[in-house]
């Protein structure tokens, strides 16, 4: 897979030992996070749907869990890992997402409808929901960082699913975010354009780049560097805030 952009040497965070578990952590967005995250002094629970979750965490030297979003108790059991592991949780970043059919509304499917939103958006409000909760037992703070998308700022007609999740994502974060602000539990969401991942096919990319006014796609260590600025104590005055990491896609 050739890259966009190739990384160049930046600032680099220290997240002070702090906790962090990623869902959707195997593979994409999670995965480069994981990887930011310890090269930033954190101590990381990977947590995912796929059954390589627990190979990948070894190769990375971290704890690993499989877990679906979807199921309360999972994301407990993730939790409490952290916790076992760890000491604490600290910073969740909610990353695990599905994209589903492309259907305009008037062709939309029940079973695609509950399947998107199922994982795009009540498997975050969980995830949200049980790290609060320990972060609130804990009486530190903490972050939570939730991955939306462009398409959660601006609508997509022919995937009506994904752009009602991930509008809704956006949402959740304001709310929590303004809720426990005075807690020092911040909450805020990173709203990425198209991002260059195996899971992009080859011949769909030109379409993709032409998207985005800059005239490329992203790469998955960019919007990594972002999550993890909104990790460190460099954020600390930021929360219930949408930040689109899409090309300009949105400003347009």
């Amino acid at each position: 897979m050739k890259r966009e952009v190739e990384p160049k040497k930046t600032v680099q965070y220290n997240l002070g030992e702090k906790v962090a578990l990623i869902t959707g952590g195997a593979s994409g967005l999670g995965l480069a996070t994981a990887r930011r995250f310890l090269a930033s002094n954190a101590y990381v629970v990977l947590a995912d749907y796929s059954e390589k979750v627990m190979e990948i965490a070894e190769h990375l030297g971290c704890a690993g869990i499989q877990m679906d979003v979807t199921k309360e108790e999972d994301i407990k059991a993730a939790v409490q890992l952290a916790v076992d592991t760890y000491g604490s949780l600290d910073i969740l970043v909610a990353s695990a997402g599905v994209g589903g059919d492309n259907r305009p509304i008037d062709d939309e499917t029940l079973d695609n409808w509950e399947k998107v939103n199922r994982v795009d958006y009540t498997g975050v409000m969980l995830s949200d929901k049980y790290a609060i909760m320990q972060m609130r037992k804990q009486g530190h703070g903490g972050v939570v960082i939730n991955l939306a998308s462009m398409f959660g700022l601006v609508a997509v007609p022919d995937n009506v699913a994904y752009s009602a999740a991930k509008g809704g994502v956006v949402n959740l974060t304001k709310a929590a975010g303004t809720m426990y602000a005075k807690e020092g539990i911040r909450v805020n969401c990173v709203c990425p354009g198209v991002i260059n991942t195996p899971l992009v096919p080859e011949d769909a990319k030109e379409a993709y780049r032409n998207l985005h006014p800059m005239h490329r796609i992203g790469e998955d260590f960019e919007v990594a560097a972002i999550i993890t600025f909104l990790a460190s104590d460099d954020a600390r005055f930021i929360t219930a805030a949408a930040i689109p990491v899409d090309g300009g896609y949105t400003g347009v």
